[in-house]
């Protein structure tokens, strides 16, 4: 029996394993990429370091970080989870290190480990790679699989064919399946930090806290490091929310109040009792010199000012309205949100093709007999932390053994 001949377009993640899997199964495997070169979001992600996976062994638990494909996710996890893709990379010689908050990196710390794993795995397996080729259009052949017309006007075809094109920024991007059949989630962007114009949080640039960040409007609430910014503020915590809400901030324009609790593991009580406290304790320290751990100390003192107090206020004075609006203060500032800015380490899209023209089992289309899916062109996405690669690995995993069967 001959071998399938096998196109996967898009160099990316998802297309490299893909076409990998499919080759290491036996399929003759084409990969086309339209840039001058491959893995350009492997070598950019985690800040150059490559945030490979997620340390979390259980699928369905490992399924509910992804606001949009939880479901259809659950039954690739179990047969390529992240574990599987520990193992994978250590049977090739590269091994992962666990963070403290559960992220998994390659234990050199470089990105370019990564890179040079599946660039030297798929030239191994005998994936014939191809730079700067663009697909312009896509045909069905009258006998089965398809044609494909490359931006210099060469024609190339194959038996199954590949998308793994990426997230689908524009609409244009997904163009190539709906001329397939297919339809689009309207593409709209996730993972973003928020704009913010507030002069004294800006002053902060640079200091980050455990915090809870919630948008009330929208029904959202998350917990976890929270980095301010010079345009606003940013870390895991607002890019949690900007992945759940990432269609409902977009409705909202991206404008909506945000209010953010400094010191999640207290309440409100036992906020104003030690505020309280400190009149008898510390009568003569100035307010704007006595942190309420654990916030930095420039931190505290703009919560003071914000509340309306000033620095050289001694406790001794400090009156009970003066200690509410304090308490609130720390416990629920509001921000106004007036725009958004792409997290710079990962570019990532709420939309995409429809999940539910997909078969999750193999990745085929149910739409377009020999046509497969990976990666961000589906209607998936993930939180921070690894998640949206492992659904590039999984994806692509699966995808390259069915186009080889």
């Amino acid at each position: 029996m001959n071998a399938q001949r096998v196109i996967v377009v898009g160099g990316g993640a998802a297309g490299f394993f893909a076409a990998i899997a499919a080759a290491e199964a036996g399929a003759d495997v084409t990969l086309l990429e339209k840039t001058a070169r491959f893995l350009d979001k492997v070598r950019i992600s985690g800040g150059g370091r490559c945030n490979v996976t997620h340390n979390c062994f259980e699928p369905r638990e490992f399924a509910t970080r992804y606001p949009r494909g939880e479901r259809a996710l659950l039954a690739p996890f179990q047969k390529f989870s992240a574990r599987d893709t520990v193992l994978w990379f250590a049977a090739r010689g590269v091994n992962l290190k666990t963070e403290s908050d559960g992220r998994m990196f390659p234990g050199t710390n470089t990105s370019q480990t990564i890179v040079d794993c599946l660039m030297s795995a798929a030239e191994k397996a005998g994936v014939k790679l191809r730079l700067n080729c663009g697909v312009e259009s896509i045909a069905k052949r009258a006998e089965g699989g398809f044609e494909l017309c490359l931006a210099g006007g060469e024609k190339i075809s194959c038996d199954r064919l590949l998308l793994a094109t990426g997230g689908c920024r524009a609409a244009a991007a997904g163009q190539l399946a709906v001329t397939l059949g297919h339809t689009l989630a309207a593409p709209v962007p996730s993972l973003f930090t928020f704009q913010i114009e507030s002069p004294w949080l800006r002053s902060l640039a640079g200091v980050a806290v455990a915090a809870e960040v919630s948008v009330p409007v929208a029904k959202l609430r998350e917990r976890g490091p929270l980095l301010l910014t010079h345009w606003g503020l940013s870390g895991p915590a607002i890019l949690k929310i900007s992945a759940w809400g990432a269609r409902t901030l977009h409705d909202l324009d991206y404008k909506f109040p945000l209010f953010v609790n400094w010191l999640p593991n207290l309440s409100v009580e036992k906020i104003a009792a030690e505020l309280t406290s400190r009149r008898d304790k510390f009568p003569a320290k100035y307010m704007g010199n006595n942190s309420f751990a654990p916030l930095p100390l420039r931190l505290w003192e703009q919560l003071v000012l914000a509340a309306g107090i000033a620095r050289e206020t001694r406790w001794s004075v400090v009156t009970r309205a003066q200690i509410h609006t304090l308490t609130l203060q720390l416990s629920r500032s509001e921000f106004a949100v007036t725009g958004k800015s792409l997290n710079k380490d990962e570019f990532v899209t709420c939309g995409g093709v429809k999940l539910g023209e997909v078969n999750f089992k193999t990745m085929a289309s149910k739409v377009c007999p020999g046509l497969f899916f990976a990666g961000e062109l589906l209607d998936i996405d993930g939180v921070t932390g690894g998640f949206n690669f492992q659904a590039a690995w999984t994806t692509g995993f699966i995808a390259g053994n069915a186009l080889a069967a």
